[in-house]
C-alpha cells in the first residue's frame, strides 16, 4: 500500500510538473478558431491573448497564426506580442482599454514589445495602451507597426504612459486616429503628481490624424519625433505642459505638422521644443509659447512663410 501510494504521489508531481511546465512555454500561439482551454501550442492555440499570456513565460513571445480579434489584455512581464504572420493581429476594446503593461517589479529585462496589432476601440475605447506603474523604473516599451483607433471614450486617448518612475517608450511605424483627446501622452506625473523618473520617448515613421490633440508631453520628458505626420488634430500638434517639477525637451525633425489648431505649443516654464527639416503648413496658429516655455527653429523649417519660434544654435 505505501509503495502504491508513494507511485501515485510521484505520478501526481510528475504531471503538475508538466502541465506547469506546459503552462510557461517560451512560444505560444494564438488563433481566431482556437479556445484557452488549450495549452497554446502551434497545433493547439488559444483563443485570446489574456489566455495566452498566463501560459508563456516571462520573456517570451505570443504569435498570432492567422487574422482574428484575440482580445484586451494586460501585461505585468516581459513579453512579445506580434501579430506580423497574421499582418496585423486584432483587439477590439469597446468601452475598455485595450493593452494595459505594469511590469512586474520582480522582472529583471523589464521589456514590452507589441508588434503588428490592431487595437480598435470602435467608439468607445477609453484607451489604446495603457502603460502605468510606480514599483519599477527603467522599463522599456516598444510599440511597432501597429494601428490604433476609435478612442473616443473618457479619456480616448491612443497610447498613455504615466510611468512615474520614468522609462523607455518607442514607437514606430504606427497609425493613430480618430481619439477624443491625444494620439499619444507621455508624463511621468500622469498618475502619481511628482513622478520622480524621466521618460524617453522614440516616436519615428508614425501617423496622427484626426486626434483631439496630437502627442501631448508632461513634465520630465526627453522626446525625439522623426519622420512622422500629425495633422488634422483639434488643438496643438505639438504640445508641452508642466505637470510637475523636472524640464521636458521635445525635438521634432523631418516631420509634417499641418491642418492643426495650433501647429507647436509650449504652454509653461521649463518645456522646450525644437523644430528642424520639419513642414508646418495650414496650421491656425503655426506656434505658441507661454509662462517661459519655447518653440525654437533651426532655420530649416518651411512653415507658410512665417517662422517657428526663435532661432536656436544647432547641437
Amino acid at each position: 500500500m505505501k509503495k502504491a501510494l508513494h507511485l501515485l504521489a510521484v505520478l501526481i508531481f510528475t504531471c503538475a510538473f508538466a502541465s506547469f511546465a506546459q503552462a510557461q512555454a517560451t512560444r505560444t500561439w494564438v488563433s481566431g478558431v482556437g479556445d484557452d482551454a488549450n495549452p497554446c501550442s502551434r497545433t493547439a492555440p488559444c483563443k485570446t491573448f489574456a489566455g495566452a499570456i498566463s501560459k508563456t513565460a516571462t520573456n517570451g513571445e505570443i504569435d498570432a497564426l492567422d487574422p482574428g480579434g484575440f482580445g484586451a489584455v494586460t501585461i505585468t512581464k516581459s513579453i512579445t506580442i506580434d501579430g506580423s504572420p497574421t499582418g496585423a493581429a486584432g483587439i477590439l476594446n469597446a468601452n475598455t482599454t485595450g493593452v494595459i503593461i505594469n511590469i512586474n517589479a520582480a522582472d529583471t529585462r523589464k521589456t514590452v514589445v507589441l508588434r503588428a496589432i490592431s487595437i480598435q476601440g470602435a467608439g468607445t475605447g477609453t484607451n489604446g495602451i495603457r502603460i502605468i506603474g510606480g514599483s519599477v523604473a527603467g522599463s522599456r516599451i516598444v510599440v511597432e507597426n501597429c494601428f490604433i483607433a476609435g478612442m473616443n471614450g473618457s479619456p480616448g486617448r491612443g497610447i498613455e504612459d504615466f510611468r512615474n518612475l520614468g522609462g523607455q517608450l518607442t514607437v514606430l511605424n504606427t497609425t493613430i486616429m480618430n481619439t477624443t483627446a491625444a494620439a499619444i501622452v507621455v508624463d511621468p506625473a500622469g498618475s502619481v503628481p511628482g513622478g520622480a523618473g524621466r521618460i524617453d520617448a522614440n516616436i519615428s515613421n508614425t501617423r496622427v490624424m484626426g486626434t483631439g490633440q496630437g502627442m501631448n508631453f508632461g513634465s520630465s520628458v526627453k522626446a525625439n519625433i522623426y519622420n512622422s505626420v500629425i495633422t488634422g488634430t483639434g488643438a496643438a500638434g505639438i504640445f508641452a505642459v508642466q505637470t510637475s517639477s523636472g524640464t521636458t525637451e521635445v525635438s521634432v525633425d523631418h516631420c509634417v505638422v499641418s491642418n492643426n489648431v495650433i501647429g507647436f505649443n509650449a504652454s509653461t516654464a521649463n518645456m522646450t521644443i525644437r523644430v528642424s527639416n520639419t513642414t508646418a503648413m495650414n496650421n491656425t496658429t503655426l506656434s505658441a509659447s507661454a509662462g517661459g516655455g519655447q518653440v525654437l527653429s533651426y532655420g530649416n523649417n518651411q512653415a507658410g512663410g512665417a517662422s517657428i519660434g526663435g532661432p536656436v544654435t544647432p547641437g
